[in-house]
């Protein structure tokens, strides 16, 4: 039999508890002795079986690799033995910047792999992320999340790939083909979240509703979702918390269904938010109980009911009752199953305990995790005084996030995630070993040079107490480098700054970090600020007090290493902004692509950014010319457009540039924004090199939605853009389509090809 008659037959022998045991979930505590698995409590939990365990690796005990393993072969053998029908579990785990478990490796946070503008990167950490996943048992992911950064006032903008949905695609399209492999029997499921709109909430405040109109929640905010379902196979979707039009997600029919699986073809699983079944009667109010909250939410489309089942539990009764017909029911087990048997788990089930490595992560993950924390590391500002010399005769090293391990962490990194909630966040080592700046700025320097430390303020507070201590080293010093920023958690707003549930009304330093800065201006010393942080600051107030900034983002645990690489030369700054940083929270928002109409000066600040998305400095200088497009007439809507340009290195190191393509549409029939990201690629290129990048560009990356919400390129002019950024054009040409317009049944393709020639 395929794997769709064994499902039909496995069905049909399944009564309705075992049914819907398969549409919920259960956290790893439950069956939980301490650390040892209790077939007693299993007994009871799982007596029809269970659709998915949350988190072995990532649960709150702790647990080393071999321990997971030994659990999760227990609860394995239990289920394929001991339950009448022996249908084992899917175990799913967290993974945005790295497997969510006790020595795992720390990647950088999402919003830092967007900063190296390098898809074949963030595919390569994902590769790496899959087999620490599969080294535990574990064959399910909540990553990557395809929100878009439009509202830095939300706590999770350090999670998501920055504000623009083409560079948001190309990120989520590498994530999901490197965590899914080709074959996914040899691969894990990676879960697309928070679907839809998340990243721009009212006021910024977490799961509150979003205000968009239909033409850009599908042309913008829908385009992650739909380019990594269709380029990528896509096998899992998680509804977000908020509603939309005052419809909650958790129970969008129009959403889950029509969309997801009717227009886009989706055949994967779509499950709940943590408690988001439970929310449409706790917040939303659309349901009176948690049964009728279950009713609405898998009639939507809702499959597998996270974390604890707690409403889904009572679709038993629903059935009963009559409130839902059996065969919805059927459709949300059938797609479990079927991702049961794709996985291979009814074939082998097991993990062998004996190849369980002791710790997750190994040099070869490190390495990588310094190539991307380098690759990510966005110079903002220079006069000059970067790359450092190695025999300065004495640095000192100030600020809250100089040597404090904790703050290289987000918020979905384990010794954060865990320790935010169990109260040993700060106060106990992390589980793998990572670097602070202060650490590895004294690993460079010379013998002779003295490095004088200290903390100077904490991120949060207005403690002036350490002002003192900071003050006198930095007089004895020859340089200052501030290393300040934020702190990633989650849902206490005393502790935290970023991460999920911490939003902010103001984007400045928090606590006294921007008083202490300006106190060490004074002295008249050079500083280099580095920042290390999880959302975009407004950086206008201490710009003029610094002579460089460095912006680092949360680089994870080679992040002190990979500062040091760009202080003191070893590799020139590429990274790129994801995000654009306002010069005041009160511009908000400030996202590159807005509509023409939405340029106009404020009394304090002009209309733009303080930097724009896409923004970066080097090392080195690069030259453009010879911008060469292959037709400047199109007619055929199937047409690729080829556009080259020669870059060249005229500088003095060895750098990288990123090559940016924006269009944007002289004249429409609905207003359009004032540039489009469209391709991008990142080069290395060494003093004196000249390399041709070429873009492939589709026609239809240039379609809109037009005023009869047809899926459309219309004839007229479009610009094609060479840029440094999103506000720094190099080059420009125009192309015009001709004929009439364009109409394309549904978005077929979301990239355009970009290579070396």
């Amino acid at each position: 039999m395929d794997i769709d008659e064994r499902v039909r037959e496995l069905i049909g022998r399944m009564s309705i508890e075992e049914k819907i045991a398969q549409l919920i979930s259960i956290p790893l505590e439950s069956v939980l002795d301490g650390k040892k698995f209790s077939v007693e409590k299993a007994r009871e939990v799982l007596k029809y079986g269970v659709g998915e365990i949350l988190r072995i690796g990532g649960s709150s005990a702790r647990l080393s690799p071999r321990e997971a393993v030994e659990i999760y072969n227990a609860i394995q053998r239990f289920l394929t033995r001991e339950t009448r029908l022996g249908i084992p579990a899917i175990v799913h785990e967290e993974s945005i910047a790295g497997l969510l478990a006790p020595t795992a490796t720390v990647f950088p946070i999402p919003l830092a792999l967007a900063s190296t503008w390098d898809p074949d990167l963030v595919y390569r950490v994902a590769v790496a992320i899959r087999r620490q996943i599969m080294a535990i048992g574990s064959r399910h992911t909540l990553a990557p999340v395809l929100d878009l950064c439009r509202e830095p006032r939300w706590g999770r903008c350090e999670e998501t790939y920055g504000e623009d949905s083409y560079l948001a695609a190309s990120m989520g399209i590498a994530y999901v083909k490197g965590i899914q492999g080709d074959d996914i029997r040899y691969g894990v499921i990676a879960t697309g979240k928070h679907f839809v709109g998340h990243g721009v909430p009212e006021g910024g405040r977490n799961i509150a509703s979003i205000h968009v109109g239909l033409r850009e929640l599908l042309e913008i905010y829908m385009y992650p979702f739909e380019a990594t379902v269709k380029e990528a196979n896509l096998l899992s979707i998680m509804p977000a918390y908020h509603d939309i039009d005052n419809v909650p997600c958790h129970a969008n029919k129009w959403l889950l269904t029509d969309i997801l699986r009717g227009s886009w073809g989706f055949k994967g699983i779509a499950v709940s938010d943590y408690e988001g079944v439970k929310q449409l009667h706790t917040i939303h109010r659309v349901a009176r109980d948690c049964m009728e909250a279950a009713v609405k939410a898998i009639k939507a489309g809702v499959d597998i009911e996270y974390p604890s089942g707690e409403c889904f539990k009572q679709l038993v009764e629903a059935v009963r009752k009559g409130l839902i017909d059996e065969d919805t029911i059927n459709r949300a087990v059938e797609r479990v199953l079927k991702l049961k048997f794709m996985l291979g788990l009814f074939e082998n089930p097991f993990i062998d305990e004996t190849k369980v490595p002791t710790t997750l992560d190994n040099e070869a993950d490190r390495e990588l995790a310094r190539e991307v924390a380098r690759k990510a590391i966005v110079l903002l500002k220079n006069d000059g005084i970067l790359p450092l010399k190695r025999d300065i005769k004495t640095i000192a090293v100030i600020g809250p996030n100089a040597n404090d391990p904790w703050a290289m962490l987000g918020d979905y990194h384990y010794d954060a995630h865990i320790g935010s909630f169990d109260g040993t966040y700060g106060k106990i080592s992390p589980s793998v070993r990572i670097v602070t700046v202060l650490e590895a700025i004294k690993s460079r320097v010379s013998p002779s040079t003295e490095v004088l430390y200290a903390k100077g303020c904490d991120t949060i507070g207005d403690d002036r107490s350490g002002f003192g201590e900071a003050i006198e080293i930095a007089k004895r010093a020859d340089i200052i480098i501030a290393v300040m920023g934020d702190r990633s958690g989650l849902f206490n707003l005393k502790m935290f700054t970023s991460g999920e549930g911490v939003d902010r009304a103001s984007l400045k330093l928090p606590g006294v970090q921007e008083e202490l800065l300006k106190e060490l201006a004074s002295l008249g010393k050079p500083i280099i600020l580095v920042l290390i942080n999880g959302r975009p600051l407004a950086l206008s107030s201490i710009l003029p007090y610094v002579n460089a900034i460095v912006e680092a983002w949360r680089p994870g645990e080679e992040g002190g290493n990979a500062i040091a690489d760009i202080l003191f030369g070893d590799y020139s700054p590429g990274g790129r902004l994801p995000v654009s940083l306002p010069y005041d929270v009160g511009q908000l928002p400030i996202y590159y692509s807005r509509k023409p109409n939405c340029f106009r000066d404020y009394v304090e600040y002009p209309a733009k950014p303080l930097f724009p998305f896409g923004y970066g400095l080097s090392y080195t200088q690069f030259a453009y010319e010879n911008l060469v497009v292959e037709s400047t007439e199109v007619r055929d809507p199937d047409t690729v457009i080829r556009v080259s340009v020669d870059v060249k290195n005229v500088g003095s190191m060895a750098g990288d540039e990123v090559v940016q393509l924006y269009i944007s549409r002289d004249y429409a029939s609905v207003t359009r924004p004032v540039a489009e990201l469209k391709g991008f690629k990142r080069i290395t290129l060494e003093p004196g090199e000249k390399k041709t990048v070429v873009f492939e560009i589709p026609l239809e990356l240039l379609a809109y939605y037009d005023m009869d919400m047809n899926y459309v390129v219309e004839p007229g002019e479009y610009t094609f853009m060479i840029n440094k950024n999103a506000e720094e054009t190099i080059l420009k040409t125009k192309i015009s389509v001709i004929g009439g317009t364009k109409i394309y049944r549904e978005r077929r393709v979301f990239t355009s090809k970009a290579y070396v020639r």
